[in-house]
């Protein structure tokens, strides 16, 4: 008599599922790209809302982008079995791949900096409490995330895609209700005066402004890799991979419409935090509450992501030199170092010296890692598994 495989008795997770094959990817995605300026609307206004009626093409731009360079990383990464950033380099660009390292380690110090700092001045402003207390409150929980490592991280990070897109619905319905019909306005006479003055904007600089604000968020993909371990098939991959595309680009959609009712006004389209100057003006004082914290979530969620693509990273070059991967504990001591240092950096003012040269290194990850994928990448996956 044939006797019969023992059955795994452990229980399988929910992210183990169908929810961690075609929707984590697109969460951790979302979650580390919408930190900073995504978040607070600055970052809308630049790269979209300042066209006002012609703004809309960079945000479908940027949607296309991101669903494009989400389905074929994610089936790059499946194919070539590249779960770490310098595995899927290496694959994608052989010896040259150590350029992706020099854009993205200085691009991790900036925006790890900007985030803490960022987290600590809408704390002070939503909540009345001490900027320092933001920054500790950032270090302690990032560090505490990155201890415990994926499995939290990923739970951590889909709890506050939830709380962000209810956040959000709810900021874009009291934006829109108490803009009227001023929105229309806008459409009908296709105003783009904020950005071209009395001129007009030609489609394709607003279009290119999308193509440009994607390969500046190429530095978020590593974030997702481990997650694409679950993937086992080109379906899978291509379907996380436009739903990713979605995830990242709904609350761009959101906060556009919802800043079209104030164009061009230049005290919300030239601040600092666009949302805020809104929510003052149309929200009680639940809303402003309600923003520091959602922001303060999302400044979490991307400094955590950058962090443990960082020391996924570093752990896979150890492995590389026969050294034994970093643990937990060390994992969270390498993180509220890079978090200090970060901050430190950021008072002496080196933090302003290498961010003159952000555009510079968004146009340097469109030579290393959006053309590539879009050529290398392609071949090498219509010629591998399926």
């Amino acid at each position: 008599m044939e006797q019969r495989k023992p059955q795994n008795s452990g229980k399988k997770s929910f992210f183990d599922g169908a929810f961690g094959k075609y929707l984590v990817p697109g969460i951790l995605l979302q979650s580390v790209l919408i930190g900073g300026g995504y978040a607070t609307g600055r970052e809308v206004i630049s790269y979209g809302a300042m066209y006002g009626a012609k703004g809309w093409l960079a945000g479908l731009a940027t949607l296309i982008g991101f669903a494009i360079m989400s389905m074929l990383t994610f089936e790059f990464a499946r194919v070539t079995g590249s779960y770490n950033y310098k595995s899927l380099m290496k694959n994608l660009l052989g010896k040259f791949g150590v350029l992706y390292d020099l854009i993205y380690i200085p691009l991790s110090v900036i925006i790890l900096a900007v985030m803490a700092s960022a987290t600590g001045e809408i704390v002070n402003q939503t909540m009345g409490l001490n900027y320092w207390v933001g920054v500790i409150v950032v270090i302690v929980i990032v560090g505490i995330l990155n201890f415990y490592g994926s499995s939290l991280i990923e739970r951590f990070e889909t709890w506050g895609t939830v709380a962000l897109y209810a956040a959000y619905i709810i900021f874009g319905i009291l934006a829109v209700r108490a803009a009227g019909t001023h929105i229309g306005e806008v459409f009908a006479s296709g105003d783009t005066s904020f950005a071209t003055g009395t001129g007009t904007a030609s489609t394709g600089s607003v279009i290119w402004l999308g193509i440009v604000y994607v390969a500046y968020n190429l530095i978020v993909y590593p974030s997702s890799f481990e997650a694409l371990k679950r993937q086992d098939s080109r379906k899978q991959s291509l379907i996380s991979g436009l739903i990713a595309g979605l995830l990242m680009t709904v609350p761009w959609f959101i906060t556009y419409f919802a800043f079209m009712g104030y164009y061009p006004d230049p005290d919300v389209l030239g601040a600092t935090v666009p949302w805020l100057v809104i929510l003052k003006q149309v929200g009680g004082t639940w809303t402003i509450i309600l923003f520091g914290i959602v922001m303060g979530w999302t400044l979490i969620e991307t400094s955590t992501g950058i962090i443990h693509a960082f020391v996924a990273r570093v752990n896979a070059g150890l492995v590389d030199f026969g050294k034994n991967p970093l643990s937990p504990k060390q994992n969270a001591i390498m993180t509220v170092v890079v978090l200090v240092l970060a901050i430190l950096l950021s008072k002496v003012g080196i933090i302003d010296l290498i961010s003159k040269g952000y555009n510079a290194m968004s146009y340097a990850l469109m030579i290393v890692y959006m053309l590539p994928m879009l050529t290398i990448g392609l071949y090498t996956i219509v010629k591998g598994k399926k």
